[in-house]
Order: structure tokens, then C-alpha cells, then sequence
């Protein structure tokens, strides 16, 4: 058990890899537009806070080494992310970001480390962190809500990035099933949510992509309709002026 236990923990790490990396697309399209358009960054804040607690989870309880590390080079990602919407960000959106690092990433993170270390020892410090780390994982998972919001009144994908989606949905089932190897609630909980998250995503995904193809084929047919009803009376004079020789011939 404790084989496949960390079997499962290293394809973990290296599916939560991948979810802190799917945005690249995303920022690699802000650097070039110079721009963050529509795109929120309180889903990358969650994920930095996120990251920060759960690596001093793993640090603190003994034998979370998967937990600590993955959720360590999180932390490395997510501030680079966090780091281009300050730069690129309309001055509101820059000005947003910037509280919501110093008051969540900054100052919340300072004093749970502080609390903990000074207040807390043994176990109950862990389980203390471990109730932290369960309702921001949580957080985590439920901020892409933002963007499920965004493409329903929109009727759009364009700004609910599919890769990030699947991660999400990967993520969740892979740490719930680690979660259930190890016995450790804290992980199970969050991330069986973040599982439910990741498909009601997908499944999102998948209405209103089939919306955008359905409308885009709609589109292109009209215009094959327009297209030919302008062409048809020059068709249809020209068969005329036709009949019209003939019949004068």
C-alpha cells in the first residue's frame, strides 16, 4: 500500500506540473497583447495561497515530502503569473491585484506560519494547517467560478482556457485517490470537490464550444445563401438575354 501510495503521489506531482503550467498559453498570449484583457487573476492569487499553505503543510506533517514539493515549485509559477498581471494589467485591474497579493500571498500566509509556530505545537498545529489548506483548496477550485460565469453570459470559451479545465479535473482525481491511500481527509475533501469543479468545467466547455461551432457553421452557410442570391439575377439575366437572341434570331 504504501508503494502505490507514493506511486500515486508521484503521478500527482507531475499532473499538478502540468496544471500550474496549462496557463502558459494564456500568459504567453498577455505578454504578446501586451494586455491581460478579460482575464482575472483572482484565480492565481487562490493558487499561490493555496500553493504557500500546503507546502508548509508538507514541510510540518512528517511524511507529506510529495505535498511539500509539487506544491513548492507551485509557488515559484504562480508568482511569475501573479508578477505579468502587474505589469500588463489596466492600472484598476493592476491596482486589484496588487491588495489582493499583500492582503492574501503577503500578509495571510505570514500570519498563519507565525500563529502556528508560536501558538500551536504537535498535532494540533498540523490539523490546524491541514483545516486551512483544505477550505483554500476549496477556494482554489471554486475561483474558475468567475470564468464559468463569464462564458455563460457570454455564450463564449475564450476566457476559460480548456487545458486548465482538464488539469483541474485531473488534479482532483489523482489527490482524492492519494487522499484515500493515505487517509489524510485534508487532501481528500478539497480535492474530491476540485474533481466535481473539473468535470461541471468540462462539461461547460463542451455546451458552449459546440454553441461556437454550431454558430460559426450557421454563419458560413448564410453567407454561401447571400453570396448566391447576389449572384443569381446576373444567372438569371444572362439566361434571359439568351432566350431573347434566340427568339429573335
Amino acid at each position: 500500500m504504501t508503494s502505490l501510495s507514493f506511486l500515486v503521489g508521484v503521478v500527482g506531482n507531475i499532473i499538478s506540473v502540468l496544471l500550474f503550467l496549462s496557463p502558459l498559453g494564456t500568459f504567453c498570449r498577455i505578454v504578446r497583447h501586451r494586455s491581460t484583457e478579460e482575464f482575472e487573476s483572482f484565480p492565481y492569487i487562490c493558487t499561490l495561497l493555496n500553493s504557500a499553505l500546503w507546502t508548509y503543510y508538507g514541510v510540518t506533517k512528517p511524511g507529506s515530502l510529495l505535498v511539500a514539493t509539487v506544491n513548492g515549485f507551485g509557488i515559484v509559477v504562480e508568482l511569475i503569473y501573479v508578477a505579468l498581471f502587474l505589469i500588463f494589467a489596466p492600472p484598476r485591474i493592476r491596482a486589484k491585484t496588487g491588495i489582493l497579493f499583500g492582503v492574501f500571498d503577503v500578509g495571510f500566509v505570514a500570519a498563519t506560519v507565525l500563529g502556528t509556530q508560536l501558538i500551536l505545537d504537535g498535532e494540533m498545529r498540523i490539523d490546524v494547517i491541514g483545516f486551512l489548506c483544505a477550505g483554500l483548496n476549496i477556494l482554489m477550485y471554486g475561483s474558475p467560478l468567475a470564468a464559468m460565469r463569464t462564458v455563460m453570459t457570454s455564450k463564449s470559451v475564450e476566457y476559460m482556457p480548456f487545458l486548465l479545465s482538464f488539469f483541474v479535473f485531473l488534479n482532483g482525481a489523482i489527490w482524492t485517490l492519494y487522499a484515500v491511500l493515505v487517509k489524510d481527509y485534508f487532501l481528500g475533501v478539497p480535492n474530491g470537490i476540485g474533481f466535481v469543479l473539473g468535470i461541471a468545467q468540462l462539461l461547460l466547455y463542451a455546451i458552449y464550444s459546440r454553441e461556437h461551432n454550431n454558430k460559426s457553421s450557421k454563419t458560413s452557410s448564410d453567407e454561401l445563401e447571400n453570396e448566391w442570391q447576389i449572384r443569381e439575377p446576373f444567372v438569371s439575366s444572362s439566361t434571359s438575354t439568351n432566350m431573347d437572341e434566340k427568339n429573335h434570331v
